[in-house]
């Protein structure tokens, strides 16, 4: 692992190409590789490697923009993630204490890529193409189109393609186990769990702003987010939410005022937690009304012990889901798959990406200008919603 301060990330595609036998640097022949990671807690770090040229059934992209998963990112960059200091068990699907499942330098990060095909040698996949992909903080990519996905991005500004393969079916996933909670596993419409319903969403973070917009587009009643960041709740009355500062007041007793569904009965029909810490919760469960939903989508690195089961959640009767991405709602039907997220997120970001662009996109600056700045969000000196990191230009 090479420390950023030592070295310079590639700012141009001919920074990357090496010569073959011949002498001569083509597209498709051998190149370096670039990867921003984590050479230890609190330290930036790049690592690099050389792959051959393209062969059949491959294609390669440089690329053009990589977004940053700061809930995600930051608890490998702080040491708090668990795989840093729990063993786990696939199989068994447990952590255990032992050798960590993953240890320092982590050399690659990110899930929301966007590149530009180069060369290629697989069919279907055309040089020139925009792509959404998720191969990590890299100056590129050699793919395998059997079992890589790529989605093009045929005429969707390319910087809102971070959303495509990863983040974008992550939201959308909270609102198919919403669906599935309300009608069953044979859903119709990603709409089905929100439509004509009052959504609340607690955190303004980037997932939480995107499902506050995602549930608008898909028919919702009504939609607020919670946030105690002034420029968050902004930017979620910006993207048609009601704002709601839990500095002002009782989170629940403004959602129990404001939503009356009959006698004893008040509350946000479904809730969607997106804020990673336990007192986000138990907001979550006290503001839901009698038998509602809370739909998870947040990550605990630090546990919960502000979180109180045997208040609202016992007495009201909440159900709490867990939506990852890695887990579909189980028995589904099959052709909700994500492959049909990834093309469902077009269609929201063909519709509302002008202001998805607008404003949730906060930062954009290159890959090799990324220490100062994880540096500064993490320390909470930079506030960021959603920042994005350029590749190499791709001018040879």
């Amino acid at each position: 692992m090479i420390s950023l301060r030592e070295d310079v990330f590639p700012r141009t595609l001919s920074d990357v190409l090496l010569s073959d036998q011949t002498g001569a640097a083509t597209l498709a022949g051998p190149w370096r590789v670039w990867s921003m990671g984590f050479a230890a807690p609190c330290q930036v770090g790049f690592i690099h490697y050389d792959e051959d040229e393209v062969q059949d059934g491959q294609f390669r992209v440089v690329t053009r923009y990589t977004g940053f998963s700061a809930g995600t990112e930051l608890t490998f960059y702080r040491g708090t993630n668990p795989y840093l200091h729990t063993h786990w068990d696939e199989e068994y699907r447990v952590f255990e204490e032992g050798e960590p499942s993953q240890r320092y330098p982590v050399e690659f990060m990110g899930y929301m890529e966007v590149g530009q095909v180069i060369a290629s040698r697989a069919p279907g996949v055309r040089e020139g193409d925009v792509v959404a992909m998720t191969y990590g903080h890299k100056s590129g990519h050699t793919a395998n189109a059997e079992w890589e996905s790529a989605v093009r991005l045929d005429g969707l500004d390319p910087i809102l393609g971070i959303y495509v393969a990863q983040m974008g079916p992550i939201c959308l996933n909270g609102l198919l186990h919403a669906a599935v909670d309300r009608v069953g596993p044979q859903v119709a419409d990603i709409g089905d769990g929100v439509r004509d319903r009052t959504v609340l969403i607690v955190g303004g973070g980037v997932i939480g702003l995107l499902i506050a917009s995602l549930a608008r587009w898909a028919g919702a009643a009504e939609v607020a987010v919670v946030d105690a960041t002034p420029v968050r709740r902004i930017l979620a009355e910006a993207l048609g939410a009601q704002a709601v500062d839990p500095g002002q007041g009782e989170v629940w007793r403004w959602c129990k005022e404001r939503w009356e569904h009959g006698a004893g009965d008040r509350g946000a029909d479904v809730v969607f937690q997106c804020r990673g810490h336990d007192d986000a919760l138990q907001t979550a469960f006290a503001s839901a009304r009698r038998q509602g939903v809370v739909i998870d989508l947040a990550f605990y690195d630090r546990g919960a012990p502000n979180l109180f089961l045997g208040r609202e959640f016992h007495h009201n009767g909440l159900r709490h889901i867990c939506a990852q991405i890695g887990h579909l709602p189980r028995g589904i039907n099959p052709r909700w798959d994500m492959d049909r997220l990834r093309h469902l997120t077009l269609d929201f970001l063909k519709d509302e990406g002008d202001a998805i662009r607008r404003h949730l996109i906060t930062d954009v600056l290159p890959l090799c200008e990324t220490a100062d700045f994880i540096e500064a969000v993490a320390d909470h000196r930079h506030h960021t919603v959603q920042a994005v990191f350029t590749g190499p230009t791709v001018e040879a």
